[in-house]
């Protein structure tokens, strides 16, 4: 038996935003059961580790932590290891017999009952190790949650799982079909979160543009946008993940009419070659992603837009690359992440002929960031000159000499930052949101000065 003589938790949460408010929640419900938080592994007894498991790096990255995290059983005080999340899932059996330091496997639907399950352990009474079962849970307002970002910003996460099918993704296995949180739900858990000082909102879920399909008709992403832009103290609500087949026109515009939603849209096309979308089974062509990037910038000029591709899916070929790089160099999105394939089992690309070799796959990643670069840089100097708000983050992490903050067109932790290099004087405080005139870039970052409110 197992006694937590002064219930301390550490918690390492690995991989995606959604990822991270499922750890949220998890420390809500065992805060409410009477667990303190230690700031570091060696004063906790009981060491959580939310797992990422996506891609093979992402899988490297749990295991190396879960290990380092495991020598706190002998040189701390750790008396339970908890691995939680997307790897939980997906490897429960293999975790049991390769990794006997951990004590506790929950899956990505029984989350919540952490509390329930670590008293459990305490009272000896455990019958198994492993907590996995098809995923069907999604947290709703009622559930605590200790938001562990920034006191200015939040993720809120509107719907759970996915339907789509991409053949080169885990996700719906990982957590389930789709799910989707009303928007009565999703209002009041905004105005709670404005209520303890939030200013920024950040829309997350696997699949946004399928928000609500599974509801009734009342309860859709227009209903959810319209309502939520009315939530006092959201002064920037931002879209993350809207497939581009589902984005329409009524969507387009209320962006742009809305003054607090960001004119900033996160929208994944993963490529250009209409061979390889089908092979991917996205139900769009290269033309059509084209035509959506030139619908959103007509409605809504100035919109920043990112989106993600993938590179050396199996039976990519020199012409598909091409393509994709065209495709690129007309979207001129302002954000682009670019992964490499990973070849992952239990996906139906993992059965796909004709693999790209790695030193292609590595040539052709080059290649591309070498052209977003440039398309960035250019995009970035459009802003020179101009006036643009900015939420302040603090201190600049390398110089006490300059203010970090964000523009609407840059998202917590994966876009740039604008650094302010003359507050004329005037103290700043974490999470005000002030005008800053743009005169100079500096790679992904702009820099600029405060602008007085009588300017």
């Amino acid at each position: 038996m197992q006694i937590f003589e002064n219930k301390t938790v550490y918690f390492t949460s690995l991989g995606c935003s959604k990822n991270l408010v499922d750890s949220q929640v998890m420390l809500g419900h065992l805060g409410l059961n009477g667990y303190r938080f230690a700031e570091g592994p060696s004063d906790a007894e009981v060491i959580v580790v939310n797992t990422c498991s996506f891609i093979e790096a992402a899988k490297v990255e749990s295991i190396d932590t879960i290990l380092e995290l495991a020598d706190y059983k002998e040189k701390g005080v750790c008396k339970a290891l908890v691995v939680a999340g997307c790897m939980a899932q997906r490897y429960s059996q293999s975790l049991e017999e390769e990794l006997p330091e951990v004590d506790l496997i929950i899956g990505t639907g029984e989350y919540p009952k952490i509390a329930t399950l670590l008293r459990t352990f305490e009272e000896g009474n455990l019958d198994k190790k492993s907590h996995v079962e098809i995923p069907k849970f999604i947290h709703t307002e009622f559930d605590p949650r200790i938001n562990t970002s920034p006191g200015y910003m939040a993720w809120l996460k509107i719907s759970e799982g996915c339907n789509r099918n991409c053949t080169f993704c885990i996700i719906p296995t990982l957590r389930g079909r789709l799910r989707s949180r009303s928007v009565d739900s999703l209002v009041s858990e905004s105005q709670n979160l404005c209520r303890d000082g939030v200013r920024e909102l950040n829309l997350i879920s696997q699949d946004l543009s399928d928000y609500g399909v599974d509801l009734d008709e009342d309860n859709n992403l227009y209903q959810l946008l319209d309502q939520l832009s009315d939530v006092a103290g959201a002064d920037w609500i931002r879209l993350f993940y809207f497939y581009p087949d589902e984005l329409s026109d009524e969507i387009i515009k209320l962006i742009a009419e809305k003054k607090n939603i960001c004119s900033y849209l996160d929208m994944p096309v993963q490529h250009f070659s209409d061979a390889v979308l089908k092979r991917m089974n996205r139900k769009i062509t290269g033309e059509e992603i084209l035509e959506r990037v030139e619908k959103l910038r007509e409605i809504n000029p100035g919109i920043v837009l990112r989106t993600s591709i993938i590179v050396g899916f199996p039976g990519e070929t020199e012409e598909d690359f091409e393509k994709l790089l065209a495709g690129v160099q007309k979207a001129r999105f302002n954000h682009l992440g670019i992964f490499r394939y990973s070849d992952e089992e239990q996906t139906p690309a993992y059965r796909l002929n004709n693999k790209v070799p790695q030193e292609v796959i590595e040539e052709r990643f080059d290649r591309l960031h070498e052209v977003q670069s440039e398309i960035a840089r250019e995009l970035n100097e459009e802003f020179l000159g101009k006036t643009v708000e900015v939420l302040i983050e603090g201190e600049h992490e390398e110089t006490n000499l300059l203010i970090k903050g964000r523009h609407q067109g840059q998202a917590p932790d994966i876009d740039g930052n604008v650094l302010i290099n003359d507050t004329d004087g005037k103290a700043l405080s974490v999470g005000d949101i002030v005008k800053v005139k743009v005169n100079e870039v500096l790679g992904y970052d702009l820099i600029g000065e405060l602008v007085s409110s009588e300017d």
